[in-house]
């Protein structure tokens, strides 16, 4: 989808844009909207433009003759650019996302990944599996505890947990609790730590996605909380977004299962490993906890398939929680594959290295 988008001539972008103000548009009103942004072109010239577009799954085409009007493809909403900053400068409620699960959006969920963006974590996986074939056990074996301490504490910032990299180590190894924070920030951390080591010493169980293995992890992460858990039987709001999850424990259900069903029929573990942080942090199934239950079963199936897991250390997380909520409110996930691939580079770079 990428590559597609490097395709696009200005005339065909401008075309989009204008598609996307009007929601749906004639091949007239295109033609009277370049001609008033002094483009020269003809009609012939736009049809081609519309038919390319076609062609790439962009737009879709509806009604018949003089009717035909164009509109922008699911798709294309999934991968189009989306100019981040200017975006999150409209208050919430002002903003023009969705504001209710979308049951369509799952089967959209396809081919994540550009060729080039394939060939790049292919050659990465290697480079990992290179590194980790090199390395003793007993540095292997600290590699993967620093690896947990990092992903502990920033899995915890991104919730808001107040410890340091440091007090988190100190908590980790030691069971030193650092002075002035909370017990609860505490239980955090170790229970992504806790959570880890179960997913690493059952990690082939992690192959195959089931309802009963995402309550598991988030039965570990939020142990001692006072966190219900199981699936959510009332009704969720999200800060810093107008949109609202399912409602209802039958449909929230459902909508996991589809999501197993999806993530077990995908055959590439990079999709497998975004399409689930994302779908279960938009279903958002449990009263809590959710999107720290997302990128550890996000993790279990990479390392369930000798990938090396994601710590988030170098990631911020108020772009991070960007990212997630043009999910929620786009449906648009360009943002946050960018965010997955650079995490992956970074682990990579970083991690069980000799």
């Amino acid at each position: 989808m990428e590559l597609k988008f490097n395709q696009l001539n200005k005339r065909q972008e401008v075309v989009l844009n204008f598609i996307d103000c009007q929601e749906k548009s004639s091949v007239a009103e295109l033609f009277l909207n370049l001609k008033n942004k002094k483009i020269k072109v003809s009609r012939v010239t736009i049809i081609r433009d519309l038919n390319q577009l076609l062609k790439f799954n962009f737009i879709e085409k509806g009604g018949q003759g003089r009717n035909v009007t164009y509109r922008l493809s699911e798709q294309y909403n999934l991968f189009k650019p989306i100019r981040v900053d200017e975006y999150f400068k409209t208050s919430p409620d002002k903003r023009q996302g969705q504001t209710k699960f979308n049951f369509k959006l799952f089967k959209k969920l396809k081919d994540i990944f550009s060729g080039d963006e394939r060939e790049y974590l292919k050659n990465l996986l290697i480079e990992h599996r290179t590194n980790v074939k090199k390395l003793p056990a007993d540095i292997l074996k600290l590699e993967f505890e620093r690896i947990t301490i990092e992903l502990s504490w920033k899995s915890s910032l991104i919730e808001g947990n107040t410890y340091t990299l440091l007090e988190t180590e100190s908590l980790i190894k030691q069971c030193k609790r650092a002075f002035g924070h909370k017990k609860e920030e505490a239980v955090m951390i170790l229970n992504h730590k806790y959570t880890l080591d179960y997913i690493r010493k059952n990690s082939t169980k992690f192959k195959k996605i089931s309802i009963q293995k995402l309550e598991d992890i988030h039965a570990l992460l939020v142990k001692d909380l006072g966190i219900s858990q199981g699936l959510r039987k009332s009704p969720v709001g999200i800060t810093g977004t107008i949109y609202r999850p399912l409602d209802n424990i039958y449909q929230i259900r459902e909508a996991i299962e589809e999501m197993c069903q999806l993530i077990n029929q995908e055959k590439d573990v990079f999709s497998k490993a975004l399409v689930l942080m994302l779908a279960v942090a938009y279903i958002q199934p449990f009263v809590d906890g959710n999107k720290r239950t997302s990128r550890l079963i996000a993790n279990a199936i990479l390392m369930a398939h000798d990938v090396c897991p994601l710590s988030y250390r170098s990631v911020d997380e108020e772009e991070y929680k960007k990212a997630i909520i043009l999910f929620y409110e786009q449906n648009n996930l360009n943002y946050f594959k960018k965010l997955f691939l650079d995490q992956f580079e970074f682990a990579v770079k970083n991690y069980f290295r000799a």
